[in-house]
């Protein structure tokens, strides 16, 4: 299967630089697979379409403050992005540029923060560092870090005022699991006035938990898809979480997912254990046509890049062909794509 057959022109100007002005006023394309039809809504609709014949189950992951700034004795500005850790204060991470780093290399990102570069790893640009401070890491990260934004999403004057409404934008209102380098985007839509008129309904809501990191949102090179290998993302189950979704799959509920981060905890735990059980795993899964699902029916999901695995994954669930249409259709009538930008759910 080639990489060109997942490719579609997109104007620039539909990426979207910043999102609604409020959560639930973004649109959202509504994809009936059965009919093969499609309706043009807005996402404060999505309460007429879930029911208490459903069970919805959404990534609570967080996003670190992962980007950080630094430099060298020299002075020559570096890029830090953290990406996983890996033991007590050792991380992986892009270094940009990487060829001005060597081991043992100190960056200094603050008076409390600096990185050393340990070792350089097999992946392009990416280092396995020691951070060197004092104190809560995470705190300390609160304070000099910036939220990772994609970088189709430019912010030429980083003022305190746009990197505070990143830091609550680029967070589901549900965030919990601090871990993530990006957002689970299609959750950014959710209010917790919507989560409430859901329950209302008898729509029961699970949470489960994979920290988005670098298989997300690196880019398919290879011309055979079937030659890509997906970076590895840790995900959680809680037992609690695993005996409602089975309980709701055994009386024929269907499974609506909120993004694709969700799909692959849920489908990657199927194909390990044969059934939905608490765990704490990694996911390696590549979901691409002719992809047969195996827990999840429907799916509330972003407008994704072309080539990308996410673009393939949606391609699976909905059919290639009906998901080109309705991104044709899209990209005519203005949709916003993106991180930041519209939705569709897949029903």
């Amino acid at each position: 299967m080639n990489i060109s057959e997942f490719d579609y022109e997109l104007p620039e100007n539909l990426i979207a630089q910043m999102p609604a002005d409020k959560r639930e006023n973004s649109k959202m394309l509504v994809l009936n697979r059965t009919g093969q039809t499609i309706e043009h809504k807005h996402f404060f609709d999505i309460v007429d379409y879930i029911d208490d014949n459903c069970i919805l189950v959404l990534n609570n992951t967080k996003v670190l403050p992962a980007r950080l700034y630094g430099t060298k004795e020299t002075g020559a500005k570096i890029e830090v992005f953290l990406l996983e850790t890996k033991n007590d204060k050792q991380w992986s991470c892009l270094i940009k540029p990487s060829k001005r780093v060597k081991p043992d290399t100190i960056i200094k990102i603050s008076d409390e923060l600096s990185a050393r570069a340990l070792q350089k790893l097999e992946d392009d640009g990416e280092w396995l560092v020691e951070l060197i401070y004092d104190g809560d890491l995470f705190e300390i990260l609160h304070r000099v870090g910036n939220i990772p934004l994609p970088p189709y999403i430019e912010r030429k004057l980083q003022t305190e005022e746009i990197k505070q409404f990143d830091m609550e934008r680029y967070q589901t209102v549900y965030a919990k699991d601090e871990g993530s380098v990006a957002a689970p985007t299609a959750g950014l839509h959710f209010t917790n006035e919507i989560l409430d008129k859901l329950k209302s309904k008898g729509v029961e809501i699970v949470y489960v938990t994979l920290n988005v990191g670098l298989g997300t949102f690196r880019p398919v090179k290879c011309e055979n898809i079937l030659d890509h290998k997906m970076h590895s993302e840790t995900f959680e189950i809680t037992g609690k979480a695993a005996d409602k979704i089975n309980a709701a799959k055994a009386k024929g509920k269907k499974l609506v997912a909120v993004g694709t981060t969700t799909v692959r905890t849920l489908e990657t735990a199927y194909q390990k254990y044969g059934c939905i059980k608490a765990c704490h795993d990694h996911s390696e899964l590549f979901i691409y046509p002719p992809y047969e699902f195996k827990v999840v029916d429907n799916l509330i999901t972003n407008f994704h890049l072309p080539k990308s695995t996410l673009l393939m994954l949606v391609s699976a669930l909905a059919g290639k062909d009906f998901i080109f249409k309705a991104y044709k259709e899209a990209v005519e009538n203005n949709y916003r794509f993106f991180s930041y930008g519209d939705c569709m759910f897949i029903k």
